[in-house]
């Protein structure tokens, strides 16, 4: 018997016996005992909710009964068969039926049965589930919310009829007086007629007038109102009026598709997960269910009550009143901020149960649902993150088009206002997810998995193919050339840049990634970039004219193993330089933060650099700035508002300069200034940086305290007896040695009366043969740490070295104490070491050895050095990746060309200084950048043959590799400036944006060629065979990552001249439809292009993505958000969402495709004589099938 139960024994056995006689479900069914491994047969009788079994047919006791309300009843797999008996047995076993009854009491053992035959099987369960009361438990369920809502009505009913019950009291006092002062008025009147006079009846002509008058007044009326009523219709107030109503039945329909994802996040995965952590194996914790859903069931309820308050206003249309729901919903929207802030967390917990091979095959059973339509969970975790934003976004359009005396209008904005408090709270964590969500679909695609995409502080960067030449040999490279075969194939790798770390995999057949054993992961701390071979290997000179200057090395020094060497080739020369930015860009910044970063001590608790906290510009909001809560990645608030000013001085702090920042500011510019004011703040900061540096920034670069001084005296400051280790400079000078990067290390004396700092680099001298060995040097001594003699040896025998920089000042030249000099074989001070010193001497005061000019002198020598290195920074970051911003404005480029060369012709240069400059300049003066991407101009006129390749004897192959080819060069050609300002949707479109309007036109004539190829066919089976073969051309584009091609067929096949022929689609097989509306699933605009979005999520360069997606993101980011706020500050928030998408696009638009082109294939692709207009293919389409009678 079921346990914890109460029961009448009487009752139970007359329910029995009813059961025998009138039971819905009588038969023998086998029930596994407590035992695993042992079946009983028993007779079972199902009456209402009650299942009785007994020990055979005629016995009068049942031997048990089980209560099946709440219950729920599912197919099991026969289990497995441990014996040794025969095989016929053993096969009849697993082809009876089995089946398993959940209850949903805890504690309670599940019910597992079987019978002989399926279709008895099937009867049983459904017999079960009608007995278990599920769908009258959820009806139930819904008509308590619906009761709960009525209940709520009628209380506001009584309080209005009692409202009105008042004025109606207040009415009849009103009347009642009103009728006393008629009676007084007509007794005055009568009092005041002495005489009543009787009319004669009115004279027939008169009655006719009159008749005529009032008619005449009642279609005049009639006429002024018709006119009052059109000229409403035609009103602003009446446009505006029917624009609110469908921004409201927007809201609905969004609203409506919002609850039912939270029904598939609760009952697809939050319930499944909860009934699979209680059974006897758990895949998972309740403990990790809690984590990854947290409150999403209450978030659901709350939805769905919002929901249906909004579909019973709609019942009240056209009164549309929804200010009292906001006031219902604002108070409870504070459970998202809970969910945001446990988003991170939860997206980690899911990586990490996901190791679990039990639960990620339970996940993708999960996932596997119709429901889900292909969707993740993240997918599903990540809904909820952007519902109060597009609640902002929805009242923000429905108050444009409420009047000001409205009655609903103060309701409307104080809710926005409330949403918009809350959204601030929240913007750090949604601005974190996006990066999470890039960062664990990485790491979910290697087999290893990655334990550094799991730090929230590595951000996603760039990813890309790019050729790993074969392993490095005595540094000379293998013989290999680049258009071999087996390099193309075998040394192909896919890379992915982040701020910290720089990961090469190999992709396999299925399209996983795995993780070089070797190098796979390098962390960026620890490497040297090497931009061009060194000048003085031969065999360098041979791999860089073999490798057409495509190749720059990556030099890796791990601490606790041997350096190696990592070459890599890039497929085009625009292709390295943006790598290479970007890659140097974060070696910078790593460098900056840990140059800063050393001058605390071990224990100290302060996470950011001094000098930056104690900034109070960079973090703290003021009249001409607003910064955010998200941290970038030089950990300092974003900026969200500032000015023009405000922002050229954060493009040239010299304490830090975050990547997301500069490229931001370099796609964004032109909207809120000029190139020419960007140089031109670039030229002040190089030649005058102390005027162009705020005076706080400066006083904090260089602060002093006074206890720091007195520790100094004393020789106890333990911050003086620390070793500070610089990270490798960002390039080779071309007198080091290619493998061993600079180093810089900086003891203090302990001895007060010493004041010298510790200068030594590894950097090799004049001499070829000299090598750096860490055995070599010797340790410092205790009394005098620094052999000062280096630096005069540099400055004193400038003549007898020619890798001596004249940038060297002299009083960087120390002196021991007795005054001998002696000789150094070392090159002249970097300007990573520069800054060093000086963040270093930042805290500690100047050394006892200098006097108070060489002390300001020094200081001076470090700013102007640091400043030409953000400058050059910034400047090289422009060159390499804006390259169109100069092809499009020569006096641009000639300003920045007289810049360099002034900067070339600096005295004080230091040598990686000067070889920065010369490749900057070197990269401008280029007049062909990448010459090896073709444009559409020049395939035209190589394409010029005297015949052309039919349709027929093209194969599908070959017409897909051809559409892509065409399609990623059109996309290619628009450059970036033409994607700010919504160009494509003015007037003037074809002179503002000329390239994309070249896209579109280009897509249309794509796909007016496929739909006139089908409809130059005149039997039924060459159509049908025409648009099965275009299927095979879209499924190839979408395999080769042309999306844009896809679309391109695939709306050809849509129009209603192709489409309306159903006797050719019915000679169409099933599986070409089936395909078609799978890669019409992948390319449809449902959801704002939900299912497109998420496969270029996962999918790698090269590709060609619908342009029209991203050009609906930029104009609804346009027209929703101003540039300027109303106190004139640079919307800045914006021009990093508009700079987001511009750099998703180029991304695709970087890594070219390695097709060969065919010519015979791009002269049919483009012969415009092949197309058909519209209206005559509709014409065709008529004639083919014509219309069936009515």
């Amino acid at each position: 018997m079921q346990k914890s139960l109460r029961y009448n024994e009487g009752h139970a056995l007359y329910l029995a016996f009813l059961a025998r006689k009138e039971g819905t479900k009588r038969g023998f069914l086998s029930k596994r005992a407590a035992e695993a491994s042992r079946w009983h047969e028993k007779w079972f009788a199902l009456y209402q909710n009650v299942l009785f079994y007994f020990e055979g047919e005629q016995s009068g006791r049942p031997a048990g009964m089980y209560l099946l309300e709440g219950c729920s009843c599912e197919r099991t797999p026969a289990p497995p068969r441990t014996g040794a008996g025969p095989a016929g047995a053993r096969d009849a076993l697993d082809k009876q039926y089995y089946f398993t009854v959940l209850f949903g009491h805890e504690g309670q053992r599940p019910l597992e049965l079987r019978c002989e035959e399926e279709q008895a099987g099937k009867e049983w369960m459904e017999a079960i589930h009608q007995a278990s009361y599920a769908d009258i438990l959820i009806e139930r369920e819904v008509l308590m919310q619906k009761y709960i809502h009525l209940v709520q009505i009628v209380e506001t009913e009584k309080i209005a009829a009692n409202q009105l019950r008042h004025q109606l009291e207040d009415q009849d006092t009103e009347i009642e007086r009103l009728k006393s002062e008629i009676v007084a008025l007509n007794k005055t009147k009568e009092r005041m007629r002495p005489y009543h006079s009787h009319q004669e009846d009115e004279d027939p002509d008169i009655k006719k007038i009159k008749k005529v008058q009032s008619f005449m007044r009642g279609w005049l009326c009639r006429r002024k109102w018709k006119s009052i009523v059109q000229d409403y219709i035609c009103s602003p107030h009446a446009e505006s009026m029917r624009k609110r109503n469908q921004i409201v039945f927007a809201m609905v329909e969004a609203e409506s598709e919002y609850v039912q994802q939270l029904y598939i996040l609760v009952n697809g995965f939050l319930r499944p997960l909860r009934m699979a952590a209680s059974s006897k194996k758990p895949p998972i914790r309740h403990d990790d269910v809690s984590s990854i859903f947290l409150n999403s069931e209450t978030i659901m309820f709350l939805h769905e009550i919002f929901h249906q308050g909004l579909k019973a206003r709609l019942a009240n249309w056209p009164t549309l009143i929804l200010a009292d729901l906001f006031d219902i919903l604002l108070p409870m929207l504070n459970i998202y901020q809970e969910f945001v802030r446990n988003h991170q967390y939860s997206l980690q917990v899911l990586a990490n149960c996901k190791q679990n091979r039990d639960f990620d095959k339970l996940l993708k059973q999960y996932e596997a649902n119709p429901a889900c339509e292909g969707r993740m969970l993240e997918t599903f975790l990540t809904y909820p993150m952007f519902q109060i934003p597009r609640y902002i976004i929805t009242l923000h359009e429905l108050l444009a088009h409420t009047p000001h005396e409205h009655v609903e209008r103060k309701s409307l904005e104080f809710a926005k206002s409330k949403l918009e408090e809350i959204s601030r709270v929240m913007h750090d964590e949604v601005s974190d997810t996006e990066n999470i969500r890039k960062n664990l679909a990485i790491e979910r695609m290697i087999v290893e998995g990655c334990d550094i995409l799991l730090d929230t502080s590595q951000t996603f960067i760039r990813q890309g193919s790019l050729i790993q030449v074969p392993s490095v040999e005595r540094g000379k490279l293998s013989k290999v050339r680049l258009g071999s075969l087996s390099l193309k194939k075998e040394g192909e790798r896919q890379c992915f840049l982040f701020t910290k770390h720089f990961l090469i995999c190999t992709r396999s057949s299925g399209g996983k990634l795995h993780l070089l054993k070797t190098g796979g992961v390098l962390s960026l701390i620890q490497c040297t970039l090497i931009e061009e071979p060194d000048a003085g290997d031969d065999d360098s000179k041979g791999s860089g004219h073999m490798f057409g200057h495509l190749d720059f090395k990556i030099v890796v020094e791990p601490p606790d193993a041997a350096s190696f060497t990592v070459v890599l080739l890039a497929p085009s020369r625009q292709e390295k330089a943006a790598w290479m930015s970007d890659i140097s860009q974060c070696m910078d910044n790593i460098r900056c933060n840990g140059l800063m970063t050393v001058v605390f001590e071990e224990n100290s608790k302060v996470t950011v650099p001094h000098m930056i906290k104690s900034d109070a510009r960079l973090h703290k909001d003021d009249t001409d700035i607003c910064f955010s809560k998200t941290l970038d990645s030089c950990k300092v608030p974003q900026i969200r508002h500032a000015s023009v000013e405000r922002l050229l001085e954060r493009l040239t702090d010299l304490r830090l300069l975050s990547t997301d920042f500069l490229s931001t500011f370099l796609h964004t510019y032109r909207i809120f200034t000029t190139a020419t004011v960007v140089l031109a703040k670039l030229s002040d900061t190089y030649k005058r940086p102390f005027t162009s540096i705020p005076v706080r920034s400066l006083e904090l670069f260089f602060a002093t305290s006074q206890n720091n001084r007195e520790h100094l005296v004393d020789g106890k400051s333990p911050r003086l007896c620390r070793k500070f280790s610089s990270p490798p400079p960002l390039a080779m000078s071309r007198t080091s040695s290619p493998v061993r990067a600079r180093k810089l290390s900086l003891t203090s004396s302990l001895n007060a009366r010493i004041g010298a700092l510790d200068l030594t680099t590894s950097s090799s001298s004049s001499s070829p043969t000299a090598t750096h060995s860490p055995a070599a040097s010797p340790p410092p001594h205790p009394a005098a740490v620094l052999d000062s003699a280096a630096a005069d040896r540099v400055a004193d025998s400038a003549e007898l070295s020619p890798c001596r920089s004249p940038s060297t000042p002299r009083h960087l030249r120390y002196r021991q104490p007795g005054g001998q000099v002696a000789d150094s074989p070392h090159c002249s001070v970097s300007p990573a070491s520069a800054f060093a010193i000086a963040t270093a001497a930042a805290g500690h005061g100047s050394p006892p050895g200098f006097n108070k000019t060489e002390r300001t002198c020094d200081k001076e020598f470090i700013i102007r050095r640091t400043a030409t290195n953000r400058v050059l920074n910034v400047l090289r970051h422009w060159v390499s990746k804006h390259a169109q911003d100069f092809e499009l404005n020569n006096e641009l480029k000639m300003n920045v060309l007289n810049l360099l060369e002034e900067v070339l012709r600096d005295p004080d240069l230091l040598p990686q200084e000067r070889k920065a400059t010369a490749n900057i300049l070197r990269a401008l003066s280029q007049d062909d950048q990448d010459d090896i991407h073709l444009k559409l101009e020049d395939i035209i006129q190589m394409t010029d043959c005297p015949k052309a390749e039919c349709f027929e004897t093209l194969s599908a192959m070959e017409l897909a590799e051809q559409i892509t080819l065409l399609d990623h060069i059109v996309f290619r050609s628009i450059p970036y400036e033409e994607f700010l300002g919504q160009g494509w949707m003015k007037l003037d479109k074809n002179e503002r944006t000329p390239y994309i309007m070249k896209t579109s036109q280009h897509f249309n004539e794509m796909s007016n060629l496929v739909a006139s190829q089908i409809m130059n066919y005149a039997d039924v089976s060459s159509r049908a065979n025409a648009i099965e073969k275009w299927v095979a051309v879209a499924d190839i584009c979408r395999c080769l990552h042309n999306y844009n091609g896809v679309l391109e067929i695939t709306s050809a096949l849509n129009r209603s001249a192709i489409y309306r022929l159903k006797k050719t689609w019915a000679k169409v097989s099933k599986q070409t439809k089936a395909l078609m509306e799978k890669l019409q699933k992948t390319v449809s605009s449902e959801g704002r292009f939900k299912n497109l979005r998420e496969t270029l999520k996962n999918c790698n360069p090269p590709a060609v993505p619908y342009l029209g997606m991203y050009l609906t993101d930029l104009a609804f980011i346009e027209e929703g958000t101003p540039n300027f706020t109303e106190e004139g500050l640079v919307n800045f928030s914006k021009m990093r969402m508009i700079s987001h998408i511009i750099r998703e696009i180029r991304q695709f638009q970087q890594t070219a495709y390695r097709i060969d082109q065919q010519p015979k294939v791009i002269q049919y692709l483009l012969d415009k004589a092949l197309i058909i207009d519209e209206d005559t293919l509709y014409e065709l389409s008529l004639k083919i099938e014509p219309r069936l009678p009515a």
